[in-house]
């Protein structure tokens, strides 16, 4: 199940809420904890993906992948 971080509008409280997509989906009314403002917003999360093969090597440029060919 996600957890989205939403940031309030009126104090500027951030906080996590966690639900499912189909949830989300249906418009849930999200409440700020700290002063129950209905005014909050969804903040975007960044996604950090790790590799573990260690054979791997990032995409070079040009057909050689020689250096300088990217600018």
């Amino acid at each position: 199940m996600p957890f989205y971080d939403y940031r309030c509008k009126d104090c500027g409280e951030v906080f996590e809420v966690r639900f499912t997509i189909k949830e989300k989906e249906t418009g849930l009314e999200l409440v700020c904890p700290k002063c129950d403002s209905h005014e909050v917003l969804q903040m975007l999360n960044a996604v950090l993906i790790l590799h573990d093969n260690k054979d791997f090597s990032p995409p070079t440029c040009g057909p050689n992948g020689g250096s300088g060919c990217c600018g």
